[in-house]
């Protein structure tokens, strides 16, 4: 594996730069010029050939003897890394995490961006309750868990970092709450990796999540496709790893107990470039209801585009997906994708405006001049886009409590950062987009917004249509740490009651109906 230029010369500077509590961070495309260029007015030395100490092995131990590391640093700094996702089928994400983290610090802590164009760069500055918070690394996820091992062990052990946010992607998340459990020096904070498993099986007390999982995003949306769109039958396509599995599991979930089957279930490996076999797997559309979409990163378009061309044209209404459905898909399949229902993040409604939004969005447009990011072509956009999408705010929610549990500790990071985490334990985080607070297991208890996609002046835009509130990670009883995680042969279909049947709060033109 490669690794960029600037994660290797940061290293080298990072003792000068500790000592001037000033941070830098990298750029993550292995091949992008605008990534390699070490950050201005520091004295890297030019890249030379040596082997990325990444390159190793995900069972090979790293070096250890850097006294900077987790257990040789001292206890008045957190030493940040970021574990953030530059390839892969999220690669077009990789400034929407590192942004979401730097905002956070740049709203709360009194960080500054070192770029006006790229979050990227790093910032400086952080401090609160008169700690400073310092970058060490910057970790290149690729939604595989070898490589975030490999990464997360590069940032702790090499780079010393004492607080970790990250990663992006399912079976990452796994990965690196499994490593929490034997890493109870560090803090590890997830950034918006969804799958279930990571805090209802594994348990890692250092580890935190401020976001649902893939099933509580999908809460409500097979109850309104079966009592509001009358769909009885469904069929589901959904990436093959713990995400997908767990946010597939949320949907026939919730839909079978409404009272709805889910007749065939399609599982695509993670990547994949060409669908169509997957899709003709599928039922054809006069043999069921509706098609549940769980496809995500690059292969949102390219799978629906293989059912353009093995089923016939899309027609909206027989159509749903979770958060990677969106109005961009409209620009390459046409507008007949209107009338689809969209699950997602129980976060970022785009139609719903507060006082608290606008200032966060505005906020991301005050601290850059534009960023790449907020869509899977991660072009440069106004900074809000990428802000104004999950990724980000997941990275951004769990940075925010960071700031919030070291402000209620004084900064407090003593015997193992004891104090800190019993606050992020216990804490009511006031985000953007409405309160959070954590259960037992660390695991955000979240409210879900349903969405539609119609056609307004010839264009096709998401329209809220529900509030799922306080959605739980049992999910309604359906499921205990004692029970089987998600798995492609484990989404079991059964009618039930759930709490939020029927109770789903509506929205209008952008207005909750409470």
């Amino acid at each position: 594996m490669k690794t960029t230029k600037n994660r290797r010369m940061l290293r080298v500077i990072g003792i000068s730069m500790t000592v001037a509590l000033i941070a830098a961070a990298c750029g993550s495309d292995d091949d992008s010029s605008s990534s390699t260029d070490a950050p201005a007015g520091t004295d890297a030395p030019a890249e030379t050939d040596a082997p990325a100490e990444t390159d190793a092995p995900a069972d090979t131990e790293a070096p250890t003897d850097d006294t900077s590391g987790s257990d040789g640093g001292d206890d008045s700094t957190v030493r940040l890394g970021i574990l953030a996702e530059c390839e892969g089928a999220f690669g077009g994400f990789n400034e929407d995490t590192v942004a979401g983290t730097t905002l956070a610090l740049i709203n709360e802590a009194g960080a500054t961006s070192n770029s006006t164009t790229t979050a990227l760069d790093g910032f400086t500055g952080a401090e609160v309750a008169g700690v400073p918070i310092e970058l060490v690394g910057i970790g290149c996820g690729d939604d595989t868990a070898d490589r975030a091992i490999q990464e997360i062990r590069t940032l702790v052990e090499q780079d010393g970092a004492n607080v970790v946010i990250g990663p992006l992607s399912g079976d990452e998340g796994i990965a690196v709450a499994n490593y929490a459990l034997d890493h109870p020096e560090v803090t590890f904070i997830n950034g918006i990796a969804g799958a279930q498993d990571a805090t209802l099986h594994v348990q890692a007390p250092n580890f935190f999540r401020y976001n649902g999982d893939g099933a509580q995003w999908n809460a409500g949306v097979g109850d309104i496709l079966f009592n509001e769109a009358g769909w009885e039958t469904a069929a589901v396509i959904a990436d093959d790893y713990g995400f997908g599995w767990t946010s597939a599991a949320g949907f026939v979930a919730d839909f079978c107990a409404a009272g709805g089957d889910v007749v065939s279930q399609v599982f695509p490996p993670l990547g994949t470039t060409d669908y169509s076999s997957f899709v003709q797997q599928l039922p054809d559309p006069d043999e069921v209801d509706g098609y549940f979409w769980v496809v995500g990163g690059t292969g949102t378009n390219a799978s629906l585009e293989a059912f353009l061309n093995a089923k016939g044209d899309l027609t909206g209404d027989q159509h749903a997906g979770n958060l990677f459905f969106s109005p961009t898909l409209a620009e390459s399949l046409g507008t007949d994708i209107a009338g689809a229902y969209v699950g997602g993040f129980a976060s970022l409604p785009g139609d719903i405006s507060t006082p608290e939004i606008t200032a966060y969005l505005d906020s991301a447009d005050a601290a850059w001049e534009s960023l790449a990011g907020g869509t899977s072509a991660n072009e440069p956009a106004p900074p809000s886009q990428a802000l104004g999408f999950g990724f980000a705010y997941g990275y951004y929610s769990g940075t925010l409590a960071l700031v919030q549990a070291l402000d209620e500790v004084g900064g407090d990071l003593s015997d193992n950062q004891a104090a800190l985490r019993a606050a992020l334990s216990d804490i009511t985080l006031d985000a953007p987009y409405g309160p959070i607070t954590l259960d037992s297991n660390r695991q955000a208890i979240v409210d879900t917004f349903v969405a539609q996609l119609v056609l307004e002046d010839g264009e096709v835009v998401q329209k809220t249509v529900a509030i799922v509130p306080g959605v739980d990670q049992t999910f309604g009883g359906t499921y205990s740490s004692e029970s089987d995680p998600p798995e492609r042969d484990n989404t079991p279909c059964e009618e039930k009651s759930l709490p939020w049947q029927g109770n789903e709060i509506p929205v209008v033109d952008g207005v909750p109906q409470r």
